[in-house]
């Protein structure tokens, strides 16, 4: 329980800050958020925890403090406010205003980045997965032959970013000329997002021993919280805007993403403090082939609405499997 008493305390916080702003009303739609935030981010939990288990202790206690103002304050209160004042011409204090004094305009705005957010977020979450897909490294599989094979493609050189760009070239092709152009500079600044991160991570990992190892793992350790901070940016984007269907309410928005967001960052330290990933070997496989189709909603989502309940079902699912195949695994392992 100790590792969610820092997100009971912040739940207690804003769920008094949303009734006070919003009474009874607005604390409700705060908890709904919450909870809805949660529910659909268990698989960013995983891949976080993957990724977290590489960095020494003060790094994750960075991830869980500093990173948790980052997602709450960065990424879904200025982030999008940041994006509508691109978008609209519109300097950043003004969009601010029209966020707090007219939240149905500014929501309408945002919905009109719907296109470039889904198009740069689907491009990062398609290259995470793709990495994990094409890792020629990685000895177990969960789909047995057919994984080993997508991961012998690992091989061949930029395999993910000839797919990535490919997929976006088609996708951007089915939109309209006036948005087309936009989608694809998003898209293609996700890529380059990814590949620039991946890029230090890889940098700093191969760097030679001895003298320098304190320093190369402190190095590290930043590339993969930066790393982290952009993967929870781009599982946060549709939430943001889905957000918007419930209330209208920035504050309130705010508030309630912030419940699910600290405790999303206090399961990702549970599963690696309790060795999760270790227990159930295909839990990581789950989670980014969740992750693999939600970059692949985002991008069909630029010209077809979809539910998110359908991306979080999936998700379920997929973990929900993972789980199951990893149960079976160990036991013939014991037999």
């Amino acid at each position: 329980m100790h590792h969610f008493r820092l997100s009971i305390i912040v739940t207690i916080f804003c769920l008094m800050s949303a009734a006070y702003w919003g009474g009874i009303t607005g604390l409700f739609i705060a908890a709904i958020l919450g909870i809805l935030e949660v529910s659909l981010s268990f698989d960013n939990a995983v891949v976080n925890a993957s990724i977290l288990k590489r960095m020494d202790e003060r790094w994750q206690q960075y991830f869980l403090t500093w990173g948790v103002l980052i997602a709450v304050f960065g990424m879904r209160l200025i982030f999008p406010i940041a994006i509508v004042a691109t978008v609209t011409g519109i300097d950043f204090i003004g969009v601010a205003d029209m966020a707090l004094q007219d939240p149905d305009k500014y929501a309408d705005y945002l919905s009109e980045s719907h296109v470039e957010i889904a198009a740069f977020g689907g491009m990062f979450l398609l290259m995470v997965f793709f990495s994990f897909i094409f890792d020629e490294g990685r000895e177990l599989h969960w789909l047995g032959r057919i994984e080993k094979k997508l991961a012998s493609f690992g091989k061949l050189e930029s395999i993910e970013v000839v797919l990535a760009l490919g997929l976006l070239l088609i996708a951007q092709n089915s939109l309209p000329k006036e948005i087309g152009l936009d989608a694809l500079i998003a898209g293609v600044c996700g890529v380059i997002l990814f590949v620039i991160v991946d890029s230090l991570s890889a940098l700093f990992e191969d760097e030679e021993a001895g003298e320098q190892i304190t320093d190369t793992i402190k190095k590290g350790s930043i590339a993969s919280f930066l790393y982290l901070e952009l993967l929870d940016a781009s599982f946060s984007f549709d939430g943001v805007i889905g957000a918007f269907a419930i209330t209208k309410d920035v504050v309130i928005i705010m508030l309630g993403l912030a419940i699910g967001a600290m405790f999303v960052r206090s399961l990702t330290v549970f599963l690696v403090r309790q060795g999760t990933l270790d227990k159930y070997v295909f839990l990581e496989h789950g989670a980014h082939y969740a992750i693999g189709v939600l970059a692949a909603i985002m991008l069909i989502s630029m010209t077809h609405e979809i539910p998110e309940a359908v991306t979080g079902l999936v998700g379920a699912a997929l973990i929900g499997l993972s789980v199951y195949s990893s149960i079976q695994y160990k036991n013939r392992q014991t037999d």
